[in-house]
């Protein structure tokens, strides 16, 4: 049997047409992929600088609540912590105000503001004060002397060390090799930097355990030999670098009045149930307008003078996040803002 040539061409052709068109198709469906990743990065990159200018405009936003608020007593009831408003703020501009959701342009941005008078400032913190803190979430006693000590020579301007603290020639014996900063703290994470700071004393909460299916038991006070302690909370949720120094009792929460040298936890709770309990108690408010009014919480002298010492009713610096969205865009943005009479200035600004 013969094939015809004519045939056995027109076979061929047909052959090379498909081919030609699975290659076309191929090459068309890839250039509208990438197109499609083109016009995405593009609107990416467009509402990444829509998203910056919205997180700008919340932040100014924000000095403007604070530059409104009433001179006095701050706490958590007043609007720029999402609260109510207290006396004068309800006939205030900021009457109605919301935080969340505020428009601008064709996006809108959500803000949340942290007092840093409600945590204590580790830059000016002393001795003390800091043992307090360490021992209120359970650092091991013979730590104590050790992290207390090197975060004031880490933050102290000499190079002088204290009897359990540490300078630059023990972090230059590191791997890598660093220097003490012998500066204030910036960013509460250089804490981790310092000599005798774990990151689970950091971050505080249960110790991680690398084995799960073994339970451990805790004996008595402390923890057994080569387990961490469960700490309460973490030294960053105390801390802070910003702040004009003193604890404002209107707005620190159970873990940092209990950090207090003279507020056991009772009086710590007796405070916040003060805050929350307005027209009884003495107390119209909710609001403490003086430290006087904590003698009844805590009777004890020494105690009353740590409060005087340490503590105050007001508030100045602030921590700003504002969540700017466009689209399904979104991002966090973050702000230190210092207040001062009728005026809020930005200190910082970052991206989350």
């Amino acid at each position: 049997m013969k094939i015809s040539p004519a045939k056995n061409k027109s076979g061929f052709a047909v052959i090379i047409a498909l081919v030609s068109v699975t290659v076309l198709s191929i090459l068309a469906g890839a250039l509208a992929v990438f197109m499609k990743v083109e016009n995405q990065l593009a609107q990416n990159g467009n509402d990444d600088e829509k998203l910056l200018w919205i997180g700008r405009a919340g932040v100014q936003r924000a000095c403007w609540i604070l530059a409104q608020e009433p001179g006095g007593p701050t706490s958590l009831k007043q609007i720029w912590a999402g609260g109510p408003g207290v006396g004068a703020e309800t006939n205030s501009p900021l009457a109605g105000i919301s935080l969340d959701n505020f428009p601008v342009g064709d996006g809108s941005v959500s803000l949340k503001m942290i007092e840093q008078e409600s945590k204590i400032n580790v830059n000016s913190a002393d001795s003390q004060l800091l043992q307090q803190v360490l021992t209120t979430m359970g650092v091991d006693a013979g730590s104590i002397s050790l992290v207390s000590d090197s975060i004031q020579d880490w933050v102290d301007t000499d190079d002088g060390q204290r009897p359990a603290g540490a300078e630059s020639d023990y972090y230059q014996g590191l791997t890598p090799p660093y220097y003490a900063k012998d500066a204030p703290i910036d960013d509460i994470e250089e804490l981790q930097l310092i000599k005798g700071v774990t990151p689970h004393m950091f971050k505080g909460g249960p110790a991680p355990d690398s084995n799960p299916a073994f339970k451990h038991h805790k004996l008595g006070f402390g923890s057994a030999p080569g387990q961490e302690p469960d700490y309460a909370f973490g030294l960053r949720d105390v801390l802070t670098p910003y702040s004009n120094g003193k604890i404002n009792v209107n707005t620190a929460d159970a873990n940092v009045l209990t950090c207090i040298p003279g507020v056991d936890a009772t009086a710590a709770q007796n405070i916040l149930t003060f805050r929350d309990t307005e027209n009884t108690m003495g107390n119209a408010t909710g609001v403490i307008n003086d430290l006087n009014q904590l003698t009844t919480f805590i009777p004890n002298p020494l105690g009353q003078q740590q409060i005087s010492r340490y503590c105050t009713v007001t508030g100045s610096t602030y921590e700003v996040h504002a969540t700017a969205r466009v689209g399904t865009s979104e991002r966090e943005f973050i702000a230190v803002v210092y207040r001062v009479g009728n005026t809020a200035q930005i200190f910082s600004f970052h991206p989350k």
